[in-house]
């Protein structure tokens, strides 16, 4: 299973580079994970960036993928990690998903890059 962070379905979605290189992992979206945050931070950004009829259909998508919602024992396991790897509340959300689902996290966050089962993609 892959858990793709909003940085990268950003980039695949800008056709960038790094989001060429994530075109086979994001066109899968049987094996995709996608938290509720992640929908969240998506459609806000593409909200504002390219209006909401396109940010409804990518959205569409994004929920045809396995999409995880945050319910207590998520919550609880998120602030853990939080603590733990000191992470802003998304980020354990994020990464806590990835851990209890036993997926790789793609992502191009820094803050991520020496953490367990992350795939990082550096932007530089």
């Amino acid at each position: 299973m892959n858990l793709i962070d909003s940085s990268c379905w950003l980039e695949y979605l800008a056709e960038s580079k790094i989001g060429n290189e994530l075109a086979n992992v994001i066109e899968d979206a049987f094996l995709v994970l996608v938290p509720t945050i992640v929908i969240y931070e998506v459609y806000k950004k593409l909200l504002s960036l390219n209006g909401k009829e396109y940010a409804k259909e990518i959205i569409a998508y994004m929920n045809a993928c396995n999409v995880i919602h945050l319910d207590s024992e998520l919550s609880e396991f998120s602030a853990e990690i939080g603590t733990k790897y000191k992470l802003a509340m998304a980020d354990s959300i994020i990464y806590a998903t990835a851990l209890k689902n036993n997926a790789k996290l793609w992502t191009c966050d820094a803050h991520f890059k020496d953490l367990y089962n992350v795939e990082y993609l550096s932007k530089k």
